[in-house]
């Protein structure tokens, strides 16, 4: 491109046309990252450093343009019309001095133009380790609810296993008890018919509900071989049966405590579950990221076209400057002067009115910081979103994504 197609650009209103809407986006784009972060404390602290950041190179701009506007408002007011004057009454000396001071002025605004599409560009890679984070939070968060899921899982089949062993222990515990009792009926009838034969069966049958004592007075007896035998094995039956009961009381019991002991980590381990965010949120603020570094380095671009529009104008300022010297060609140079002034001040306008869309996004676009997402309610939390989403519908045409992230809920 040309110096004159260069010059022509600085003094065009398309100057900072972008810069509104790129600012504008920049700071809603980084209100919904932070609405999504609402439950990842680190990475709300990490985006929050990252905007703050941004606010103050925005900042840093907004001076850098007053700068801008200042020099090019002493080169229109001042220097160029003195050095007018120098060239005009032949003051050579004094019309060198003049160019050099010039020269001073436009270089040192060109070096920190410079410096700022580095800080944009640092800053850029800033933001790109800030995504890298949440790429990277993303997968953990998956991994950790994954693995906890996988726990909460494991464990309950343990529970059903166990419950499943506590139900087997009870139906034995059911039939032992039935047994026990078919075996107490069995030797209270033996007990019962074999008392009938004695004299004393009257004394028997009185104490025929207290089996036990029956039994011992029973064995005292002399009630032959067979009875008393039988009378043995009933008791040893009974004796053996009421030992694998108090067994398998003893491992229900056990059962009982292993089950309440796994059911408590359970419990833990869904509230845990429940406290990890959804992984979800972090895609739509992987994507808002994104843009925001497509947004930097339009900025970045802009901060470039500044310098080379700058170069342009210096190139322009001091294109004739070796005629000051020669009476004949005096005019060329003054022809020239007069060109630079109107695209200095054409230049210094735009870069006050890109001054003042830097000045507001410093101001208040940014105050959602002050309140952490964490402690807004669901429906605070909705309406903040909602409100952005708005906001970024309004701002048209958008060059990087037309369409906005549907609502998600905290």
């Amino acid at each position: 491109m040309s110096d004159n197609q260069e010059i022509e650009v600085a003094s065009s209103p398309d100057f900072v046309t972008e810069l509104l809407p790129s600012a504008q986006r920049t700071a809603l784009l980084y209100h919904l990252s932070y609405l999504c972060l609402a439950k990842f404390p680190k990475l709300e602290r990490v985006l929050r450093e990252r905007a703050v950041e941004t606010q103050l190179l925005f900042g840093s701009s907004e001076a850098l343009l007053l700068k801008c506007a200042a020099t090019s408002k002493n080169l229109v007011s001042t220097l160029l019309p003195a050095l007018k004057v120098a060239v005009e009454k032949d003051k050579s000396i004094l019309a060198i001095k003049s160019l050099e001071k010039a020269r001073a002025w436009i270089t040192e605004i060109v070096d920190k133009v410079g410096l700022m599409v580095d800080r944009y560009e640092k800053h850029n890679r800033s933001v790109a380790s800030c995504t890298s984070d949440v790429i990277h939070e993303k997968a953990e968060t998956e991994r950790e609810k994954n693995q906890t899921t996988e726990e909460i899982e494991a464990n309950e089949k343990v529970v059903r296993d166990l419950e499943d062993q506590l139900k087997t222990n009870n139906e034995k515990i059911a039939q032992i008890e039935a047994t026990i009792k078919q075996k107490n009926q069995e030797l209270y009838n033996h007990v019962k018919e074999t008392s009938r034969k004695r004299s004393n069966g009257g004394f028997f049958s009185s104490l025929l509900p207290f089996v036990g004592a029956i039994v011992k007075l029973f064995e005292k007896g002399d009630n032959g071989p067979e009875s008393a035998a039988k009378t043995q094995v009933l008791s040893s039956e009974l004796t053996q049966l009421s030992i694998e009961k108090s067994s398998l009381m003893g491992k229900e019991w056990s059962i009982h405590v292993r089950m309440t002991d796994i059911q408590l980590k359970l419990a833990g381990m869904k509230i845990k579950n429940g406290s990890i965010p959804d992984p979800v949120h972090l895609n739509d603020v992987q994507k808002c990221l994104s843009r925001i570094q497509n947004i930097l380095i339009q900025l970045q671009k802009f901060w470039e076209s500044v310098g080379v529009m700058l170069e342009a104008l210096k190139d322009e300022t001091f294109a004739n400057e070796d005629f000051i010297e020669d009476s004949d060609m005096k005019q060329t140079f003054l022809d020239s002067i007069n060109s630079a002034q109107g695209h200095w001040k054409a230049f210094g306008e735009s870069c006050l009115h890109a001054k003042s869309i830097f000045s507001l996004q410093t101001k208040d676009a940014y105050k959602f910081l002050e309140t952490s997402p964490s402690t807004l309610t669901p429906e605070q939390w909705k309406k903040e979103y909602d409100t952005v989403i708005e906001d970024l519908n309004k701002i048209n045409p958008d060059p990087f994504n037309a369409k906005a992230p549907a609502p998600i809920a905290p």
